[in-house]
């Protein structure tokens, strides 16, 4: 699968010319972020926050039957069952080969049910910032839980980029052993790639 991440918690998936978008942010909502202006198959929201539903930045194409199987975990925007911010759904995408999950913005821990359809995923998209979702140590315990091959740290606060009260990517970096910078903010997985924590990085806004 190809991974696209465009800011914040919003990526593009592709696979056998299917395209996902999931958690577009409406336009200026994510400071210092591209607008979202994509062309995909299907759009996929977890949750609905101006910043993560967005669905008009998204042009829907069809480009046939779709590889993708979609499963739905509902879990909770934050630690108090919904009372603060409502419900967070986590996507999992699997397309025969690969599989993965978007976890939303995930604000609580899960059950043992949950955490297993969870494992042996070949990546995972998992908010790290705290305040609005859980935190980067929070996550680092769901990762070594769950124990994907590729993590992919989202929903942070970058350099002069998107919310003030988010922790940023170096603080959840500093919590891994396999950390690897990347240049683009593209990722390629497939059934043979490293175990890894991939830090992408960001499209700014001139």
């Amino acid at each position: 699968m190809k991974i696209t991440w465009l800011g914040h918690s919003c990526f593009k998936v592709e696979s056998k010319g299917y395209g996902v978008v999931l958690d577009p942010y409406e336009d200026g909502s994510v400071p210092g972020c591209l607008p979202v202006r994509e062309t995909a198959d299907k759009v996929l929201c977890s949750h609905e926050h101006f910043d993560h539903n967005f669905r008009e930045g998204v042009t829907l194409a069809d480009s046939g039957g779709a590889p993708m199987k979609v499963e739905v975990i509902d879990t909770w925007h934050d630690d108090r069952e919904g009372a603060l911010r409502g419900s967070n759904k986590i996507h999992i995408l699997d397309d025969g080969e690969v599989r993965i999950a978007h976890m939303g913005d995930l604000g609580c821990e899960l059950d043992e049910a949950q955490a297993e359809k969870l494992k042996g995923l070949d990546a995972v998209l998992i908010p790290v910032g705290g305040y609005y979702t859980i935190d980067g140590t929070q996550a680092k315990k769901l990762i070594d839980r769950i124990a994907p091959r590729v993590t992919v740290p989202m929903h942070y606060r970058g350099d002069g980029l998107g919310f003030d009260v988010l922790g940023t990517v170096e603080d959840y970096a500093a919590l891994c052993q396999d950390v690897r910078y990347y240049s683009g903010h593209v990722l390629e997985v497939t059934s043979d790639t490293e175990r890894q924590t991939a830090v992408l990085k960001i499209r700014r806004q001139d």
